[in-house]
């Protein structure tokens, strides 16, 4: 039924090409299938090990349920039964036991080295508000202070402490303002470039509604993309200048030669060593590409997730 169905949406969007012949049933669009390097629905917890979630993509990186194990795992699933559930736990403590999820290796992680030199690479996923966002800011003494930024999804860079990341995809504060935004670094330790959407992100981003949300990253060319529910949003790049180094040689110009430290989820430092910037939220389906997906691909892939199988 499934094959039917991207059948006619290619047909109806006049892309000009059918499904390949060994389209899934799933719930991942076929022609992304390829370049998928990493995918979590949360209906996968790992046999003999529930904190952890497979991964359904082509690296096998299992992704760790941080603080909250298999109870992070609920029945409000856009594609499946289950969606992950990250939260804020003792907003007024300096801890270190948010639900968020991810990996963290000071080493690298070599399952994730499709990303490790990468031209391109793509972050989409399904995202619900279900609280306070943004959170209170645990590290400040000051009662009414909030974080600046809401944690959705990101590949860490080779070197980073747990924040810095090549490819994100977030809530930052830009000019005093919150947006969401394609956040990136193509050099390790160099500097990141934003493009934010321009649309009030409480209007992108409405209380207790799932929203299919999708960032794209070109690092030879500089370009990035945010989309909603299919559909590109305006908005801007933040940062004058060349920012990622792209003028001169070589060409092309690709991400650095390291493998990433690891994936974070809902805030930042997986390695559970500090609090940054808490999602009161559900995820589901999240995505990892090493390769910027057309906007019809974003377009049918939300058409796709969105019919029961």
């Amino acid at each position: 039924m499934r094959r039917l169905v991207v059948l006619g949406l290619v047909a109806a969007f006049g892309v000009g090409m059918a499904a390949p012949a060994n389209a899934t049933f799933g719930p991942v669009l076929p022609t992304l299938s390829r370049n998928l390097v990493s995918y979590y629905d949360f209906e996968h917890p790992v046999r003999g090990n529930t904190a952890l979630e497979q991964d359904r993509g082509r690296s096998g990186t299992a992704l760790q349920l941080i603080n909250g194990g298999a109870d992070m795992r609920v029945r409000d699933g856009v594609s499946g039964r289950n969606s992950l559930q990250l939260k804020q736990i003792n907003p007024a403590t300096a801890g270190n036991d948010d639900w968020k999820a991810g990996l963290y290796s000071d080493t690298g992680v070599p399952t994730l080295k499709a990303f490790n030199g990468a031209r391109q690479a793509s972050i989409l996923g399904w995202v619900k508000m279900t609280g306070q966002n943004p959170a209170p800011n645990s590290n400040s003494a000051a009662p009414d202070d909030l974080y600046g930024a809401i944690g959705l999804a990101g590949v860490l860079t080779g070197d980073s402490n747990g924040h810095a990341v090549r490819a994100l995809l977030e809530l930052i504060q830009v000019d005093g303002e919150l947006k969401l935004v394609a956040l990136a670094r193509r050099l390790d330790g160099g500097g990141s470039q934003t493009f934010a959407a321009s649309e009030d992100w409480r209007s992108l981003l409405p209380q207790n509604e799932w929203v299919f949300l999708a960032a794209t990253f070109d690092f030879d060319t500089g370009a990035m993309a945010l989309y909603r529910n299919g559909k590109p949003l305006t908005g801007r790049y933040v940062t004058p200048g060349d920012p990622w180094k792209l003028e001169g040689e070589p060409e092309p110009d690709l991400a650095s030669a390291t493998d990433p430290r690891g994936i974070k989820i809902g805030g930042s430092y997986p390695q559970n060593t500090r609090e940054g910037n808490a999602c009161n939220c559900r995820m589901d389906s999240l995505m990892f590409l090493d390769r910027a997906a057309h906007p019809w691909e974003v377009r049918l892939q939300h058409l796709w997730a969105s019919r029961t199988p």
